[in-house]
């Protein structure tokens, strides 16, 4: 075997081009096809789960669902703003922050010195308007003893009328002949004709009567309507009084207490809030997720404060509009930059009973719900 010395490995060096060595074997065919394979592999599956992830992204075969989720979602309950009518300056204030109470229970009082004092001035009013009522229909007693007394008048102007129509008739007779003197005769005649004119007055007068007792009926139904005014005013009275207490309309637990003792509060300020414990949640879904969504479905929602506790729940009733309908500021897209931009349809979600955990749910929560839409 022999060796190459370093005087001959010096003088091939020399020889190449610029003292570089020798180029080497050049690469084989098979390799360079399968260097070339695994790039396309490796792109195709680049692109492949690029398209999974979209697919996945936008709910598409084969990763669609009948589960519609969304995380717009919240705690509703019917909270209540509590305020006075009246205004006035509180003087008793016997809860405090948070805490529950009944329907009923006392929650502000206002001074009711003033509202107590028209209490008893309508109460006065009314106790007068019952008396000039009740002097009425003594009026009206007192009017019927004057057609009375009246009507015997008439009588007696009648009798003493056909007396003297009668000596009127006797004493032509007798005048004729003689036996009557013409002044006797002037005499019986003038009283005739006072007598015709009693009964006259005395009619006059029943009549007179007659009047005087419709002005009092026609009164009575005015002092009535007075009565009725009265009645009215002391209901309103005993209103405004009280209005001075301000209760609990219903069960549920109070929020901060707005208000102090000593403060002065206007009608429909303020106070404090009441939240029941009926609550429900309010999904708000786009309206592509809307296709399959029903009355009645069963769903789930989690909720974030409560460590992702989940809950269950149903489908109670379908917003007739989308959320944008009842905006206060309408968008106006007849406009030349428009831009689609979808839609978001509420859903109130009943919570079902017999969840013990559900007592801790608050109105406000933000919650993610899942509505299965299978049925």
């Amino acid at each position: 075997m022999t060796q190459e010395t370093p005087s001959t490995t010096t003088t091939a060096l020399a020889e190449t081009p610029e003292g570089t060595p020798p180029p080497s074997e050049p690469a084989s065919p098979v390799r360079s096809r399968r260097v070339r394979l695994l790039s396309s592999l490796s792109f195709a599956a680049v692109a492949i789960v690029g398209i999974l992830v979209v697919l996945y992204a936008w709910r598409l075969p084969p990763f669609s669902s009948t589960i519609e989720s969304t995380e717009n979602a919240l705690v509703r309950g019917q909270v209540t703003i509590i305020g006075p009518q009246l205004a006035g300056y509180i003087v008793e204030v016997p809860v405090h922050d948070f805490q529950f109470v009944k329907a009923g229970d006392l929650l502000v009082r206002l001074d009711d010195r003033i509202y107590t004092q028209r209490l008893a001035q309508a109460q006065a009013q009314l106790q007068q308007q019952r008396a000039a009522l009740a002097n009425n229909l003594q009026q009206r007693n007192s009017a019927e003893a004057v057609i009375a007394q009246r009507q015997a008048a008439i009588d007696d102007a009648s009798a003493q009328a056909a007396k003297s129509a009668a000596d009127l008739r006797r004493n032509q007779d007798l005048v004729s002949d003689g036996s009557v003197s013409r002044r006797e005769f002037d005499v019986t005649r003038a009283s005739h004709a006072a007598a015709v004119a009693s009964l006259a007055q005395a009619k006059a007068a029943l009549e007179i009567a007659r009047q005087d007792r419709e002005t009092v009926i026609v009164n009575r139904a005015a002092l009535e309507a007075a009565v009725e005014n009265a009645k009215a005013a002391v209901e309103l009275a005993r209103i405004d009084l009280d209005n001075t207490r301000v209760t609990a309309p219903r069960d549920g637990q109070l929020g901060q207490i707005g208000t102090r003792l000593g403060a002065y509060v206007n009608s429909g300020a303020q106070l404090m809030a009441l939240v029941p414990d009926t609550l429900w949640v309010i999904a708000n879904l786009k309206e592509t997720q809307m296709a399959n969504v029903r009355i009645g479905q069963a769903a789930s929602f989690s909720v974030d404060a409560l460590d992702h506790l989940k809950l269950r729940g149903h489908v109670q009733q379908i917003s007739p509009a989308t959320g944008s309908e009842f905006a206060l500021l309408q968008a106006d897209n007849a406009t030349g930059n428009f831009v689609k931009i979808a839609q978001r349809i509420p859903v109130r979600i009943t919570v079902d009973p017999e969840q013990p955990e559900a007592k801790r749910l608050r109105p406000g929560m933000s919650v993610v719900v899942s509505i299965d839409t299978r049925e």
